[in-house]
């Protein structure tokens, strides 16, 4: 395939852009070549500024959870321009999402709209500290909550492709009020609990763990983060930005059967726009400004445009719940052929990770640290090659959406199967 102009605009965007991209996962570094860049995107087809088309499954990290450029979104995006793009001011819209919001999610009694998830997180941990009057907050290794300072420490997503620990430029007395676990082991949970009793304002966890891959929750731990948290009178946080409207219409909630105090969303709450928000039990929201004295403000928060994107999007999942059998369905086909490939393969609803790990599960930050980034680099480009985007980064998850036909699932198998069997 052809790759002059995206080498030509990569080599531009350098001398402009650190590392050419807006984003670190987005530089293609782990996989040993440069990215392409896109031109436009439609269903489940990228098409990039060289004429190539690839089948995506990356869905922009998340949030295309019904394809690229869906008809009835585009229209209320562009139906939303036309009216302004900023206003500064209260809308009907904002109303109208929050609704959606807590009629999917019943325990999300109150939710503030935010511009991204990272915001969202952040703002999350602050409500936790201002409801309860103190520092600390536990997480899990591997764990990718957004890059805010404080939750920076042994975080997934970039950090691992990039074999980077921690972020520079943060100061240690923000790392030192975060405590970190290991994802399903309760033990680690309790100890730290237990060593700083009274100090743990919040355990903050993705339920369905997505930037170390995916790694799904051995049974009884999110029961067990559920009791420990009440025990120690401590908030839960569930981070849902990937999670969220994806495991199913109640997020992690319904498909665990966990109920979270607080929760963070965002990709699919926006529809592709960049739009995020943070909610939960209605006396923990309260502290929130105006009502409260959590402080907490942005101008673009509630932005017309990107509401209007997610209020189409999760009308569009509400009427047609048969969405999710679909996706989940699909997925389950890619995970069987993964599998047939001998690879470990995590999944949960429709998002799956295909780990290059020898034998064994992958249940945490350290067994997913075990995988051959030489070997998932070469099969990124066998996909590549065959017209097939999967995530850059062994640590990503893959993304199917309802655009992804049994045909389109059927081909990337047999994609697999080539690459494995030698063909």
């Amino acid at each position: 395939m052809k790759c002059d102009k995206s080498e030509q605009l990569f080599q531009k965007a350098r001398r402009l852009i650190p590392g050419g991209v807006n984003s670190p996962v987005r530089a293609f570094g782990a996989v040993g070549r440069h990215p392409f860049f896109v031109e436009r995107a439609q269903g489940p087809w990228l098409y990039d500024v060289d004429g190539s088309r690839y089948l995506d499954y990356v869905c922009s990290w998340g949030p295309g959870i019904l394809g690229h450029a869906h008809p009835q979104v585009v229209d209320a995006v562009q139906r939303a321009c036309a009216g302004g793009l900023t206003f500064g001011a209260p809308t009907a819209g904002e109303v109208e999402l929050a609704e959606l919001i807590g009629a999917c999610v019943p325990d999300v009694e109150m939710v503030r709209l935010v511009s991204s998830g990272t915001e969202a997180v952040m703002s999350a941990v602050r409500v936790a500290r201002g409801y309860t009057g103190r520092e600390k907050i536990v997480k899990f290794a591997g764990n990718y909550h957004g890059h805010s300072d404080g939750l920076l420490v042994k975080a997934g997503s970039g950090l691992m492709t990039q074999s980077v620990p921690d972020s520079a430029g943060v100061p240690p007395g923000y790392a030192a009020s975060t405590l970190t676990a290991v994802y399903n082991d309760e033990a680690s949970v309790r100890a730290l609990m237990e060593e700083n009793h009274g100090q743990v304002a919040a355990v903050v966890v993705e339920p369905v763990a997505a930037n170390m891959g995916v790694v799904p929750p051995k049974k009884g731990f999110l029961e067990f983060l559920r009791r420990i948290t009440k025990e120690k009178s401590s908030l839960l946080i569930f981070d849902e930005v990937i999670t969220g409207f994806r495991l199913g219409l109640g997020g992690a909630s319904e498909y665990t059967g966990v109920h979270a105090d607080l929760y963070t969303f965002g990709k699919i709450v926006g529809g592709g726009m960049p739009l995020a928000a943070y909610g939960g039990r209605r006396d923990i929201m309260s502290s929130v400004a105006p009502l409260g004295a959590v402080y907490q403000a942005g101008t673009l928060s509630g932005n017309p445009v990107a509401v209007a994107a997610g209020i189409a999007t999760l009308k569009i999942l509400m009427d047609d719940p048969d969405i999710y059998e679909r996706i989940d369905r699909r997925a389950r086909t890619l995970a069987a052929a993964y599998r047939s490939a001998g690879l470990t393969v995590n999944r949960a609803g429709s998002l799956l990770s295909a780990f290059f790990v020898p034998g064994g599960q992958v249940e945490n930050y350290e067994d997913a640290c075990r995988c051959d980034r030489e070997a998932f680099a070469d099969y990124f480009r066998h996909m590549l090659e065959r017209g097939i985007y999967v995530a850059p980064s062994q640590f990503e998850a893959m993304f199917v959406s309802d655009a992804h036909s049994d045909e389109l699932i059927g081909e990337t198998s047999r994609a697999v199967a080539a690459h494995f069997g030698g063909i």
